[in-house]
């Protein structure tokens, strides 16, 4: 009878372990599309948190609605509130302002909830008289091809012409 008392108390304290007593501060917010339909998918979009002096980055992945929720960054030594919260882009091209980008984390309703100070909005098309311009091609892709005699039996020259050995001196 004393083991089922001992069983007990040992399963009751494996499962105290196991719970973390640690205050967890967390961050709401919602980024919204200017120029998408109502049923428009905002899913996957990335939204990094970042807290004054604390090295950690926190990064959420926006719901289909647009809301995100993110664990605010901590260190124990640094108990700065001073967080912004970053647009950084998704799945697709976003265009966003400079000022629509950044929001400043402050206090929620709750205890321990955070939000976004001003709203993270992005547009899906480039904004009328911007220049936005695709970043430079990097060359073109096709090979040069020489043309070569059958009888010679080499392979076609775009496997070789454009290879450039590099000499290293030991």
């Amino acid at each position: 009878m004393a083991y089922v008392h001992v069983i007990i108390a040992l399963l009751f304290a494996i499962v105290l372990a196991r719970i973390d007593l640690s205050s967890c501060q967390i961050v709401n917010g919602k980024v919204s599309c200017v120029d998408c339909t109502h049923n428009d998918d905002l899913s996957d979009i990335k939204v990094a948190v970042k807290c004054e002096g604390v090295k950690n980055l926190a990064m959420a992945t926006t719901e289909e609605d647009g809301s995100f929720k993110v664990n605010l960054p901590s260190d124990q030594t640094k108990t700065s509130m001073n967080c912004l919260a970053k647009l950084l882009g998704g799945t697709i091209q976003l265009y966003t302002k400079k000022q629509n980008q950044v929001s400043k984390i402050i206090q929620g309703k709750e205890e321990n909830s955070y939000t976004i100070s001003t709203p993270l909005s992005f547009m899906m098309s480039c904004p009328k008289n911007t220049n936005c311009k695709a970043a430079k091609p990097v060359g073109s892709s096709k090979t040069i091809d020489l043309p070569l005699p059958p009888e010679w039996g080499l392979a076609p020259s775009s496997y070789y012409v454009p290879f450039f050995p590099i000499i290293g001196i030991p």
